[in-house]
C-alpha cells in the first residue's frame, strides 16, 4: 500500500515559503530574486514522489534538484542559473547532508523551516498526525528518533510518532540551524508560541487545566 501524498507539503505550503523568502530577502543584500523565487516555487517538486515511495529511498531534495534542472534546461535557462537553482533545492532539506552556501539557498532553507513553526507549523503537524493515526501525546523520553528513522532521515513508522515528539526532537533545534537574522527572529517568536501550546496541551491531557 502506498503512502498518501503529504497534505502538509502542498501548494499552500509552497506559496507560504515564497512569501517568507520575499520577507527574509528584504533584509539581506545581493539576493538574486529570480534564482530565489524559482527555487522556492520548485523546492518541493519531487515531494509527492518521496511520499509515495514505500522503500524510503527517494530524497525529494535530490530528485527535485534533478527535475528542476531538466525543466529549466528545457525552458532555455543557462547552465549557471540552473546550477544555482539546483544548489538551493538540494540543500533546503533539514536532514540533508548538503549545506546551503549561497544567500539564496540560505534564505530558502530558512523560509522552509519557518513554515513548520508557529500556528501554521502546529496545523501542518496535526494534519500529518491525523493522516497517520498518531496519538495526541507521547512520552518522548522513551522514544528514539534515530531508531525509528532510516538513513535518509525518514520515519519508518509514522503511527508511532506524534506532534509532541516532532516538537521535542526537531522543531526545538531549528533556530540554531537558521542562517539569517530575520528568520531567527521569527523562529524565536513562533517557537515560544508552540511551547505554550504544548505546555497547555499536556496539562489538559492530564486533566490539570
Amino acid at each position: 500500500m502506498k503512502e498518501l501524498s503529504c497534505s502538509a507539503h502542498n501548494m499552500e505550503h509552497v506559496m507560504r515559503v515564497v512569501a517568507l523568502c520575499k520577507m527574509i530577502a528584504a533584509d539581506e543584500k545581493n539576493v538574486d530574486m529570480e534564482i530565489l523565487l524559482i527555487s522556492a516555487y520548485l523546492h518541493d517538486i519531487a515531494r509527492v514522489k518521496e511520499d509515495q515511495d514505500v522503500t524510503g529511498e527517494t530524497d525529494h531534495s535530490v530528485l527535485g534538484a534533478k527535475m528542476s534542472a531538466d525543466l529549466l534546461s528545457n525552458l532555455g535557462y543557462s547552465i549557471e542559473k540552473t546550477d544555482r537553482v539546483k544548489h538551493c533545492i538540494i540543500s533546503h532539506r533539514f536532514r540533508s547532508g548538503h549545506r546551503p552556501e549561497s544567500i539564496e539557498a540560505k534564505i530558502l532553507f530558512d523560509a522552509d523551516k519557518l513554515d513548520v513553526l508557529g500556528a501554521v507549523g502546529l496545523a501542518r503537524t496535526y494534519m500529518m498526525s491525523g493522516q497517520y493515526g498518531q496519538s495526541l501525546d507521547f512520552d518522548s523520553e522513551n522514544y528514539s528518533l534515530e531508531k525509528n528513522s532510516d538513513n535518509n532521515g525518514r520515519l519508518k513508522d509514522m503511527s508511532k510518532h506524534s506532534p509532541f515528539i516532532e516538537f521535542e526532537c526537531k522543531y526545538k533545534k531549528i533556530p540554531a540551524r537558521l542562517h539569517t537574522k530575520k528568520a531567527k527572529e521569527i523562529a524565536a517568536e513562533r517557537l515560544a508560541f508552540m511551547e505554550q501550546f504544548f505546555k497547555r496541551l499536556r496539562n489538559e491531557l492530564k486533566g490539570n487545566y
